[in-house]
Parts: C-alpha cells; structure tokens; sequence
C-alpha cells in the first residue's frame, strides 16, 4: 500500500510536453493522493486499481512513467513488469515499483522483471520528485535515441535508393563497356585475336582490343588505367574512341603522310602520342600502363611497345616461351618519357600474350602473386588450346591457385595467334606487293 506521507513543496515545473504517468494501486485512497501530486507538477495521470486494468490502458496508450504497487491482488507489480515490458512498445517506460521489501534479493528480481527503480514506503514528496526527474533523464535520452536512429534509418533508407540508382547505372555502364570489346574473337585470315576482360566491380579501368591497320598489318593491345570504378571506366572508354579501327582518322595509331594518306606508326610514337595526350589535353590524374603490338606479314616482323604494362609472351610454335620488351615508363606520368621498340621475327604458328597486371600480380595464400612462373606453367598447360580457350584457362588457373571467389583487380587479356597455313596457300595481300619483292611465307 501507499504511505499518504505527501510534504507541500513548491510545483515542479512542468514539461513542455506532459508526461504520461500510470499509478497503479488496489488502494484508491493512496492512487488520489499520489496522482493529486503529479498533475500538481505537470503530469498526465491515469490510475488503474490492479494490474490487469494497467495492461489494458498500456496496450492502448503510450504511458511513459509507471508507478506501481508491489503488492496488489491477483497480479503483483513483478508480475505486471514482466508482462508490460513483454508488450514490446517502441517508446521506453520508466517503470518504478513501491514496496516495503528492502532485501537484496528482492530488489535484483525486481531489476530482473525489468523495473528501472525502487521506492520504499512510506514516500516522502522530496524522493518521488528525484526519481521521476531520474526518468525523466532517462526518457529524454532514450527519446533523442530513437529519433536519431529514427533519421539514420531514414538516411539509410535515402542511401539504400541511391546506391540502388548508382548500381542500376553501373551495370548498364558496365553492359556499354562491354561493348568496347564487342567481337572477343576476330579472324583476319592470316591471324586470329582473342579478347578476354573480367572487371573486379561493376566496372573496370582495364582496356584490350585490335584491329586490322591495312592489308598486311594487325594490331592488338592491352591497357590498364590506373584505380579502380567509375573514373577508370570512363577513361578507358576515351582511351577507346582513340584507337577505333574504323576511323583512322582519329586513331592516334595513326600519322598523316605527306600525300595526305595515313600510315601505322611505329609502336613507341603512339605511345608518345598517348603521352603527350595525358599531359596536355586530357590532364587527369590518372596514368595508364600498355602494351601494343603490331605484326607485319609482309616482313615477318612484331613491333611492339611495353609501357610499364606486365611482359608481353611470345609462345614459340616449338612451345619456347620468351618474355618480351624492357619495362618502359607508365603513360600520362612524365612529359618526353621515352619508349622503345621491340622487334623480333615471328614465324606461323607463333603466338603473342597480353596480359594485365590484374592476373600477374593477383595474391597468392602464400603471400606471393601469381607472377611470370603462373602464367607461363597456365599457358604451357594450354598449348594445343585456341585463343579464346587459353584466355580462358587462365582465369580458372588463377582462381584456383588464388582461392577467392572474386580477383582484387580487373584482369584481362589478349591472345595473338599467326596462323599455319597449308603448303602453296598464301594469304592475298592485294596493293602491298611489288614486283620482284617476296611476301611472308605462309
């Protein structure tokens, strides 16, 4: 029961939005006198004379403060705690439980059934007034709680829209990267390419392609733009629209000979090209590695370039494999960079590999990468393969040597095949020949 031990004191201030506080007690005396003294400080007050009438009004109503009785008929305050925080309300109430019980054990069952404080009886006015301020407290940080996890679900929920805006955008983004490398096998004849790229995200910064420069000249090539996303992507699809095969005229693969006509330039200057490009027109902080060859059938010669891009393979037809190029400077870093041209003598039945970093430096569970000695012992493996096949191949070889489920990089590449032709058929090679000058034999 409630002590009626109410000292006069001066009104508590009331709150800007009144509490709603429950007084539950099966003495209708001791609930008037309590409740008396809370609308005298501000307070929304019901009474319920047991807690089964309690529940009811919590079920329908948010009650923010609850006063109850210990021991009542029919349900105790314990047993009503218990059921009132089972009711799962959004909103926190500050349950306090009045009782004449001081044992330890009492008090940790009633902290147990989920009661936030104790008052003994008889009350004084003084202590009811510091433990509803004590709630009060409690109330308000648990209010300022939930309305800021109320604004980060709504943040969330803003966030959640946009990256699925964001998301819709990269895969069609990434279905019209894709369409860069539209044909991923291309037969000329007298050479087969064979295009391969798998970006880590949605979209990449890695690059391949070739296209037929004239009648007796292919080219193909492999660039890696340097980070990863969306700025990469778009680099590479600028870097694209400069070495279209269909418009020589905007190829920088290109040069303008004095009759007007143009010419395939030696691989180092369109790599000067490029990097003269980078640094005064494009001027975006990024660079670029490459590697671009050429194969002439006429003299039996490849030309390329290695522009800080992994070695360029070259895979003898006997099965030697050779590591071709020196190195070379990244695009876009240093004005006047110089780069070299490598060339060797090819042979029918040879064949070029390109490939990006992406493959060769992919970690290992060991701690290493996949390196040089990865991709030659993949391509050993797949010898009698086509191109496409071998592309393939190596990227089952890298997921199964590295164990993830997805590489950290783009990963790309290129298989340049020189066809075998049978005895006495030769490749045409119309408006090349002169008299006199043998062709390469096919």
């Amino acid at each position: 029961m409630l002590a009626s031990q109410m000292i006069e004191e001066t009104p508590m201030p009331a709150p800007a939005k009144p509490r709603h506080v429950l007084v539950v007690d099966d003495s209708r005396a001791q609930r008037h006198v309590v409740s008396m003294q809370l609308r005298r400080w501000g307070y929304e007050v019901s009474e319920s004379e047991d807690a089964a009438a309690a529940l009811r009004v919590c079920a329908g109503a948010e009650v923010d403060i609850i006063i109850s009785d210990w021991m009542m008929p029919g349900m105790t305050g314990l047993e009503f705690c218990r059921k009132f925080r089972a009711l799962g309300h959004e909103r926190y109430g500050y349950f306090v439980l009045l009782t004449s019980k001081s044992e330890k054990t009492e008090v940790a069952d009633g902290l147990e059934a989920g009661a936030d404080d104790f008052l003994t009886k008889p009350v004084s006015s003084g202590e009811l007034r510091a433990r509803l301020r004590a709630g009060e407290r409690m109330l308000a940080m648990q209010a300022e709680l939930l309305a800021k996890n109320q604004l980060i679900a709504h943040t969330l929920g803003e966030l959640q829209a946009l990256y699925d805006s964001l998301d819709r955008d990269l895969i069609e983004a990434r279905k019209l990267q894709q369409t860069l490398i539209r044909d991923r096998e291309r037969d000329y004849g007298w050479a087969k390419v064979a295009l391969m790229l798998r970006n880590s995200g949605r979209v990449g910064g890695d690059l391949v392609g070739s296209f037929q420069a004239d009648d007796r000249r292919v080219v193909a090539y492999s660039i890696d733009v340097s980070g990863h996303g969306v700025a990469s992507a778009m680099m590479t699809a600028r870097l694209a629209g400069f070495l279209t095969g269909s418009s020589p005229d905007q190829n920088l693969a290109f040069g303008k000979m004095t009759d007007g006509s143009q010419a395939l330039l030696p691989p180092d200057q369109v790599a000067e090209r490029f990097n003269r490009l980078m640094l005064e027109e494009i001027q975006a902080e990024q660079y670029f590695t490459m590697a671009f060859a050429s194969f002439d059938r006429e003299t039996g010669m490849l030309s390329l370039v290695q522009a800080g891009h992994p070695h360029p393979v070259l895979i003898r037809s006997d099965g030697e494999q050779i590591n071709l190029g020196n190195g070379g400077l990244p695009i876009g870093l240093i004005p006047d960079a110089p780069y070299e041209c490598v060339q060797v003598k090819v042979e029918p039945g040879d064949r070029l590999v390109l490939v990006s970093d992406g493959l060769t430096e992919c970690p290992m569970p060991d701690g290493s990468d996949f390196g040089n000695e990865g991709l030659f012992d993949s391509l050993a493996r797949s010898s009698g393969l086509s191109g496409s096949e071998v592309l393939e191949a190596l990227v089952w070889d890298l997921g199964r040597s590295s164990q993830l489920d997805g590489f950290p990089d783009d990963v790309s590449g290129v298989v340049f095949d020189l066809v075998r032709q049978e005895a006495g058929q030769h490749a045409p090679v119309a408006g090349i020949a002169q008299p006199g000058k043998r062709l390469f034999d096919w």
